[in-house]
């Protein structure tokens, strides 16, 4: 049986790709984002991270199915219904988490590119020195 999130809500798209898991980036970056601006369009969360309207529908349905968003609907300035997806309790932990551990990946991967950029220059000052 499939599952309805809002009836004739903004879930109502056909996709036919249903997401089991989301990259850690991309989730981090979508959290962020309606963390910061839960009133944000699924246009505009498409277009701020750079992906289809399509896939922001799949993320956002699968962030509600995790518990981690809430859709709810309010009035826009033109007096139009519109959709906000605020964090939920769970989605606020799942923030922290997945903020800690993007930060871990990304130390780890400056510091690794800092011994790159260390072992590129020893060898070029070696070919200097020749």
């Amino acid at each position: 049986m499939s599952e309805r999130i809002l009836p004739h809500g903004p879930f109502d798209t056909v996709v036919p790709l249903r997401l089991t898991m989301l990259p850690d980036e991309l989730r981090f970056n979508l959290l962020k984002l309606l963390q910061a601006n839960p009133r944000m369009s699924q246009r505009d969360v498409a277009q701020k991270l750079g992906i289809s309207l399509g896939t922001a529908n799949s993320c956002l349905r699968f962030l509600a199915r995790k518990g981690w968003i809430k859709a709810a609907v309010f009035k826009n300035g033109k007096n139009r219904s519109a959709y906000m997806y605020p964090l939920t309790p769970r989605g606020i932990r799942e923030k922290t988490r997945v903020s800690a551990s993007f930060l871990r990946r990304k130390t780890r991967e400056y510091e690794l590119l800092g011994t790159e950029v260390e072992k590129l220059r020893r060898e070029a000052r070696r070919r200097d020195d020749q």
